[in-house]
C-alpha cells in the first residue's frame, strides 16, 4: 500500500534547458521617486470594510460563482512588454484600485517588493482576485526576467489559461519563446495582446507575423489597430464589425464608444475589416473558443495598456475565450471522488503569519482549522487560517471550493510541488483507483505519477559564490534565513563547501543572486558578505579506466570488508546522472540494501571531480565484481565504491565542460559593429543577424565565464540602447589552452600566454 501512495509523491525533476543570467533592462529605470525611499508608496487598492470609498470595490464584494465562472490566468511576456501595467489597468477596469499605478514610479499593485520598484521589474510572481461581469477572475502577474523563470513555470503549472503579452514594435522576443514554451508543455489555452500599439516603431503586421514564424501558431485576429504609433487611438472589433474609440480627453481610458462600420464612412477600413472576417470564418469553420481551448489557434487583439487603451475588451476575451476549471482535463480528479485534492504551488514568509501557501484546489473544499495530509512529506498539518490574495494584502475568508486558488496559513512543513488531500485514507483510496484505472490502461507506474500533479521542475544553477555572516555567532540567523528564502525559492540551493566550512549560494544568475542578498539584509536584517562569483563547470572523462579498491575496517568487534572492482567510461549521450550497470555475476542475488549503497556511493563520488571539484556528467559505470563480508555495513560499502569510483576518475584523461549560453543582442546598426567586435573577444560565435525594424538582432553562442557583468559593457558600448537576452544551450568541452588558464586561476598560479 504504502508503493501505492508513493505514486502521489510529487518528484522534482530536473530540466534540461536551463536559463540564466541577465539582460540589459530598459525598465531598470530607478528613477529619483524610487531612489528616495526603499518603504512600499502607499496606496488604496484593497481594504476592509468601512475603510474605503463609495468608487472602489472591496475584497469581500469579490463573487463567488459557479465554477463554470471562474478562470485562472497568468500574464506571461518577456521583460519590459508591459505585463505589470496591463495588469494595473486590469485591476483599475474592474473597480479594485483607486488610481492607475505606474511601473516607473514604483506603486504598481502587484510589484511590491522594494527591489521590484527600485529596478522598475517583476521578480516574484504575485497573485490578485478580482471579478468582472459576473466572472471571479484569479490572476498571477508572473515575471518577464530570465533569471526567474521557475516562477513562470510554477505558476503555469496551476493555472487553466494565459494572456501572452508582446511590445508590437518586437513581436516574438528571447523570454516570449521560454514563456510560450513552458505553456506548450503545461498545455494553457493563450490569448496574445499586441501592447504598446502607441509606441513609435509599433508594427501589427510585423508582431502577427512573428506570432506566425516564431511561435509556430495560428494568429486569429479578432482586432485590427486604428492607427499605429502615435496615431494609435482605438481598435476594430472584427467580430463585430465595430470601431473602439477611447476618448482622447479621458485621463484613465474609462471612456470609449463602440460605433459601427459603415462603408460610407470608411470604406477602406471596413473592406480590410470584411477581409479578415472572412479569413476568420474560412481558416476555422467552428467558434473561436473552440480552436482557442483545443489549442489550434490564438485569438490576437491589440492595445496600448500605458495609454489605457484595448484592456477592456481584453478581459471580456479572457472570459469569453479562456477555460474554466472545469473545462480543463485532469485525469486525477476522478480517483479522489471529489474528496480535497490540491497543489502547493508557492510558498511566501511573512513575518506576522509565518509560512504563507498559495494552493491550486482541484477537488473537494478548504476552510480554517482543517487538517489536511500532505503526501510528500507524509505528514498531517492543521491550517489555521484561509486568505484570498490581492498581491501584498489579504483578507480572511470562511472557505474556497475546488478551481480556486487559495492562500493558506499554518502549514509549517508544506512546501512548494507537495500534493494534498484530505487525509491518509482519503490519498490511499485515491492510489487504489489509481492502480485499477493504470492496469486496465496498461499504463506504468511512473505514468500514473506523471498524471498525478506533476511537480514543478527545478532547473540546476549555473552561478555559485560564497555567503558569510558578520561573525560566527550571526551563522545560526544566517542558516534559518537561508531555509526560508530556500522554502520560497527552489531554484535556490545552498550548500556547505567541505574543504573550507563556507556557506555556499547557488543560483539562476547574477541578478537572482544579487536579489537573494538584498532581501537577506532588507527583509531579515542580517548583513552578510558575499565572496566573487563564479561560473559552476561541470567535469568528464575522456576514456575508460578500471579501479579496484578494499576497505577492510573493524568497528568494535565486527569486522566491515569490501572489495569492489568498476569501471568508469565515457558515454555519448549527454547525461548529468551517471549510468549504472551491473556485470552478471554481481546482478545475481544483490540485495537491494547493498545495491542502493553502491549507488549512492557513485552519486556521491560524481557530485565532485578530480580537476575542479564540480559535478562529474556523460559517464557510466560498470560494477564488474564485488565482495562484500557477512555484517558489512551499508554505509561502509557506499564509502568503497565511492574511493574506488574517485580513483578511477583521477587515472582517467579529464576534461572540463563549460556553460555555452544561447546569446541574443538587440541593437540599433550604428553599434553593431562595435557590438560584433567586442563578442568576438569573448569567444562568442555568430549564428545570423536579422533586421527587426530599425534593429539588428544579432543570434549567437558565447561561454557564460566571458559573459558576466555584460550588461555594464553592452550599455556603455551602445549608450544604454541595445539589449540583451541569455538562455543555457548545452555544457560544451573547453579548449586546452583555455582549460590551462582556468585551472591555473584555480589553483592560484598565474598563467602566461
Amino acid at each position: 500500500m504504502v508503493s501505492n501512495l508513493m505514486k502521489f509523491v510529487v518528484s522534482h525533476k530536473k530540466i534540461p534547458i536551463l536559463h540564466v543570467n541577465n539582460m540589459c533592462c530598459s525598465k531598470m529605470r530607478a528613477s529619483l521617486q524610487r531612489l528616495k525611499s526603499h518603504v512600499p508608496l502607499g496606496r488604496n487598492y484593497s481594504s476592509l470594510p468601512g475603510l474605503i470609498g463609495n468608487d472602489i470595490k472591496s475584497l469581500h464584494s469579490v463573487i463567488n460563482p459557479p465554477i463554470a465562472k471562474i478562470r485562472n490566468i497568468g500574464i506571461m511576456a518577456h521583460i519590459d512588454a508591459g505585463k505589470t501595467t496591463t495588469t494595473e489597468r486590469i485591476l483599475y477596469y474592474s473597480g479594485y484600485t483607486r488610481s492607475l499605478g505606474d511601473v516607473d514610479d514604483g506603486d504598481t499593485v502587484t510589484d511590491f517588493m522594494a527591489q521590484e520598484r527600485e529596478r522598475g521589474i517583476t521578480i516574484q510572481s504575485a497573485a490578485v482576485t478580482f471579478d468582472w461581469k459576473g466572472y471571479r477572475v484569479n490572476l498571477i502577474d508572473t515575471p518577464g526576467h530570465v533569471d526567474f523563470t521557475l516562477e513562470v513555470e510554477r505558476c503555469l503549472r496551476v493555472l487553466d489559461g494565459a494572456v501572452a503579452v508582446f511590445d508590437a514594435s518586437a513581436g516574438v522576443e528571447a523570454q516570449t519563446l521560454t514563456v510560450w514554451r513552458q505553456a506548450d508543455k503545461h498545455r494553457i489555452p493563450r490569448i496574445c495582446f499586441l501592447n504598446k500599439m502607441d509606441k513609435t516603431g509599433a508594427s501589427f503586421k510585423y508582431a502577427v507575423e512573428s506570432i506566425r514564424e516564431k511561435l509556430k501558431a495560428k494568429p486569429l485576429l479578432l482586432q485590427l489597430p486604428l492607427g499605429e504609433g502615435k496615431a494609435f487611438k482605438g481598435v476594430v472589433d472584427v467580430v463585430n464589425k465595430e470601431k473602439l474609440l477611447w476618448n482622447p480627453n479621458s485621463d484613465d481610458g474609462k471612456d470609449f464608444v463602440r460605433n459601427p462600420l459603415l462603408e460610407m464612412s470608411d470604406p477602406e477600413l471596413l473592406k480590410e475589416t470584411t477581409e479578415a472576417r472572412n479569413a476568420l470564418i474560412e481558416q476555422l469553420q467552428t467558434a473561436i473558443r473552440r480552436v482557442t481551448l483545443a489549442q489550434t489557434a490564438v485569438p490576437v487583439l491589440c492595445g496600448s495598456a500605458l495609454k489605457n487603451k484595448g484592456v477592456q475588451p481584453l478581459l471580456d476575451a479572457v472570459t469569453v475565450y479562456l477555460p474554466s476549471p472545469e473545462e480543463r482535463n485532469y485525469e486525477f480528479l476522478p480517483w479522489y471522488k471529489g474528496d480535497l485534492c490540491a497543489l502547493a504551488f508557492k510558498v511566501l514568509h511573512d513575518k506576522q503569519r509565518g509560512p504563507l501557501v498559495f494552493m491550486r484546489i482541484y477537488s473537494g473544499m478548504i476552510k480554517p482549522q482543517l487538517a489536511i495530509y500532505n503526501i510528500n512529506g507524509n505528514c498531517t498539518e492543521r491550517i489555521s487560517r484561509l486568505l484570498l490574495p490581492f498581491a501584498d494584502q489579504h483578507i480572511e475568508i470562511p472557505s474556497l471550493t475546488a478551481g480556486n486558488i487559495a492562500l493558506t496559513v499554518g502549514l509549517k512543513h508544506t512546501a512548494t510541488g507537495d500534493t494534498i488531500a484530505s487525509s491518509k485514507s482519503s490519498a490511499l483510496a485515491a492510489a487504489r483507483r489509481a492502480e485499477t484505472e493504470g492496469g486496465k490502461k496498461h499504463r506504468r507506474n511512473n505514468e500514473a505519477e506523471r498524471l498525478l500533479l506533476a511537480g514543478v521542475e527545478i532547473p540546476e544553477p549555473v552561478f555559485f559564490c560564497t555567503i558569510e555572516p558578520p561573525s560566527v555567532a550571526k551563522q545560526p540567523d544566517l542558516d534559518y534565513v537561508l531555509k526560508c528564502l530556500q522554502r520560497e525559492d527552489p531554484s535556490l540551493k545552498v550548500k556547505l563547501d567541505a574543504d573550507s566550512g563556507q556557506t555556499v549560494l547557488c543560483g539562476m544568475g547574477e541578478l537572482h543572486i544579487e536579489i537573494i542578498h538584498d532581501r537577506i539584509k532588507r527583509e531579515y536584517g542580517l548583513e552578510t558578505y558575499l565572496g566573487p562569483l563564479q561560473v559552476a563547470y561541470r567535469e568528464t572523462i575522456l576514456n575508460a579506466v578500471r579501479a579496484t579498491d578494499t576497505l577492510d575496517r573493524t568497528l568494535g568487534d565486527k569486522r566491515h570488508l569490501v572489495t569492489v572492482e568498476l569501471e568508469v567510461k565515457p558515454v555519448e549521450t549527454a547525461s548529468v546522472m551517471p549510468v549504472i550497470e551491473y556485470a552478471g555475476s554481481v546482478s545475481e542475488d544483490l540485495p537491494t540494501a547493498s545495491q542502493e549503497a553502491i549507488e549512492n556511493g557513485i552519486h556521491s563520488a560524481c557530485l565532485q571531480g578530480p580537476l575542479l571539484g564540480s559535478p562529474v556528467q556523460d559517464v557510466a559505470v560498470a560494477v564488474h565484481s564485488l565482495v562484500i563480508h557477512p555484517g558489512t555495513s551499508t554505509t561502509m560499502i557506499s564509502a568503497c565504491v565511492s574511493r574506488c569510483i574517485q580513483k578511477a576518475l583521477k587515472k582517467a584523461d579529464k576534461q572540463v565542460l563549460e556553460p555555452l549560453m544561447k546569446l541574443e543582442v538587440t541593437v540599433t546598426r550604428d553599434y553593431l559593429s562595435l557590438v560584433l567586435a567586442d563578442l568576438a573577444q569573448r569567444r562568442g560565435t555568430i549564428q545570423e543577424i536579422q533586421t527587426r525594424q530599425e534593429n539588428k538582432i544579432i543570434t549567437g553562442f558565447v561561454p557564460l565565464a566571458e559573459i558576466m557583468g555584460y550588461s555594464t559593457v553592452l550599455r556603455t558600448l551602445t549608450s544604454g540602447s541595445a539589449t540583451f537576452a541569455l538562455e543555457l544551450s548545452n555544457y560544451e568541452a573547453m579548449n586546452p589552452q583555455d582549460q590551462t588558464v582556468l585551472l591555473g586561476r584555480r589553483s592560484g598560479l598565474t598563467q602566461v600566454l
